[in-house]
């Protein structure tokens, strides 16, 4: 399987000090992105974005005339690094994401709402373990600073356990789930497709999901500041060119499935069980994701929770600023 890793914390690593973990080296200048008439799009191994390779299989771009340039990322800690430094001009990515570039000093703007994970990242444990509570005392890894730690430390809040009363072992998400199998842990926290590799383990189940914490992980299509001020042509673009993929993916669902399927890496069967755990969102909901409010459902909402969370476990030092980075004119503009 593709290695993906969702990365909570990569670019606020590059300006504050972390508890236990080291900045990485990932952190280094990269070129900034070629000026001109094509865009570089960032995405990486979820469910959610692969909607944009079959985008570019069937020439949904070119159909709405802009110049696309999709960057696969293995690494998708590099893929916000990318952004952040301007080497790329958009990319697919979490909220939590998005709010520590911003915290590091990144310029962003969230113009599109892919889906709300739902169930696709889970923590699943070995025989034996039945819930988050029976977790006190075991070794779980988890790839420190990721979205799977943030939902682990959401479930041990919930299960009035902290992070101390676990054996944190930090790994790569793929390392991880691959330590999970080989018995070497007694839980992992992962995302999928990697939850599919965690529950080949025999007698292995998933004792929290995502879909317990709704709205917690959102995933967005994030460009530069200096792109939705500049190219707001192309920017509407590709927001249009999203809402008419999935529309041909709901009619044409087996040829699509195969389309994402193979850029997961997965088996078509595979990937149809990740159908009910990423929730990819309409038009609508969309614009009711933009619209400020006081519920999960409103980026605002859990974005200032996001923020809260970070700062209260140490995750960052101050709370990013939010005005201007949920930029909904695309959304709105879409036929």
């Amino acid at each position: 399987m593709i290695s993906r890793s969702r990365r909570l914390m990569t670019a606020l690593l590059c300006a504050l000090s972390l508890a236990g973990v080291t900045a990485l080296s990932a952190c280094s200048d990269t070129s900034t992105a070629a000026s001109g008439t094509k865009l570089t799009i960032g995405y990486s191994a979820w469910p959610g974005w692969f909607p944009w390779a079959v985008a570019q299989e069937k020439g949904l771009f070119e159909k709405n005339g802009v110049n696309v340039d999709l960057k696969w990322f293995d690494s998708y800690t590099e893929s916000i690094n990318a952004l952040s430094s301007g080497a790329i001009d958009a990319n697919s990515q979490t909220l939590n994401d998005t709010l520590a570039s911003v915290s590091g000093g990144a310029k962003l703007s969230v113009v599109l709402v892919n889906d709300n994970s739902t169930g696709n990242d889970k923590i699943i444990a070995r025989e034996g373990i039945t819930g988050v509570a029976d977790l006190k005392g075991k070794k779980v890894a988890v790839e420190q600073g990721t979205v799977d730690h943030y939902l682990l430390l959401l479930a041990l809040q919930e299960a009035k356990l902290t992070e101390k009363d676990i054996e944190l072992v930090p790994l790569l998400t793929d390392a991880a789930a691959a330590a999970f199998v080989g018995g070497q842990v007694d839980a992992v926290a992962a995302f999928a497709p990697f939850t599919s590799k965690a529950l080949e383990r025999p007698g292995s189940r998933a004792i929290a999901t995502s879909a317990e914490f709704p709205g917690a992980i959102p995933d967005h299509l994030v460009v530069s500041e200096q792109l939705s001020k500049e190219r707001k042509k192309e920017v509407q673009a590709l927001v249009t060119t999203w809402f008419q993929t999935i529309d041909w993916i709901k009619q044409n669902k087996d040829e699509a499935v195969k389309i994402m399927s193979k850029r997961g890496a997965v088996t078509t069967d595979e990937y149809k069980t990740y159908d009910a755990g990423t929730t990819i969102f309409t038009k609508q909901q969309n614009l009711d994701a933009f619209t400020p409010g006081v519920t999960p459902a409103h980026l605002n909402f859990q974005a200032g929770k996001i923020a809260d969370f970070m700062v209260s476990t140490g995750l960052a030092q101050t709370r990013p600023n939010f005005d201007g980075l949920f930029d909904d004119q695309y959304v709105k503009s879409v036929p």
